[in-house]
């Protein structure tokens, strides 16, 4: 069984993009510039844009935090998109979710310029992610072909299965394994809440990629021996011997399926930290296509 490091592979990555910035600062152009804007004090999105700022110093970016009020409008908010749309300086952006049920996500990502929608939710880029035409493809998935890259995980050919059908992992992480590419090239069953048997299409599946929300879903009966866990997952469970009363747990039951596997993702540590590390590929593209720089 190899585990795959999402943790070790992300801070290469990082290494590599500040040494590309490095060249570029040096040549006389500037940093790239990723704005988040947070609304309200949901902990979870808190820590999620403190851990992208911390990875643009890693990577020698500019970045910025704007925030609102719960209660902000959903008009204010679009107003501040537009805003950033139309700064030069700025060269993507993010509108951290969820967001307050008052608001429209899908009205605040349409708003969003394509160009500059490093996250890959506007329906542009997924769009052009679902035909093979270059565009920010989401993040998560985006690492998650990334690690199956960088391990050699052999994917032409293979039968994966895609638990959840979310826009923003399950839906673009199979079209990104049917492509016609390197990653790639599978036959994707995609399994939800409405599919039955999903025991036994799982255990024809050369790669399983987990993103239910479901602590401990895929059990060691699900999966066949040398198979490739990808493992999306991060629940908090209750945990009276951590200090802080909980931890993180995936969508896998780590502990029995790692033995069967070739290959598999821990939680934490495993596709969290690729996520963000997307992110930052993608801001970097970002910069170098805007002509302004």
């Amino acid at each position: 069984m190899t585990l795959i490091d999402g943790k070790k592979t992300a801070a290469e990555i990082k290494q590599e993009i500040a040494a590309e910035v490095a060249r570029m600062t040096a040549d006389g152009k500037r940093a790239p510039h990723l704005a988040a804007i947070l609304v309200g004090h949901d902990g979870g999105s808190e820590t999620y844009v403190a851990n992208k700022v911390k990875a643009c110093g890693e990577c020698g970016f500019t970045s910025s935090l704007i925030r609102f009020e719960e209660d902000v409008t959903e008009e204010r908010l679009i107003e501040e998109i537009t805003r950033l749309n139309d700064d030069q300086s700025v060269d993507g952006f993010i509108v951290q979710l969820p967001l307050p049920r008052h608001i429209d996500e899908q009205n605040i990502i349409r708003a969003i310029d394509p160009s500059k929608d490093v996250d890959g939710f506007h329906p542009i880029n997924v769009g052009r992610m679902s035909i093979g035409l270059p565009g920010f493809v989401s993040a998560t998935p985006a690492g998650i072909m990334q690690l199956l890259k960088r391990y050699g995980v052999e994917t032409k050919g293979k039968h994966a299965v895609v638990l959840g059908r979310s826009n923003i992992v399950g839906k673009p992480m199979a079209t990104l394994l049917m492509q016609k590419s390197n990653p790639g090239n599978c036959t994707v069953t995609v399994c939800h809440s409405a599919t039955p048997n999903i025991k036994e299409i799982c255990l024809n599946a050369d790669i399983i990629v987990a993103a239910l929300g479901q602590p401990g879903f895929v059990t060691a009966d699900m999966v066949k021996p040398g198979a490739t866990i990808i493992d999306v997952g991060t629940t908090r469970v209750e945990d009276a011997s951590r200090k802080s009363g909980w931890r993180l747990r995936g969508d896998v039951d780590f502990e029995n399926v790692a033995e069967k596997c070739e290959f598999i993702t821990p939680v934490p540590g495993g596709v969290g930290p690729m996520t963000i590390c997307s992110l930052m590929i993608n801001t970097l593209q970002a910069c170098k296509d805007n002509p302004y720089k």
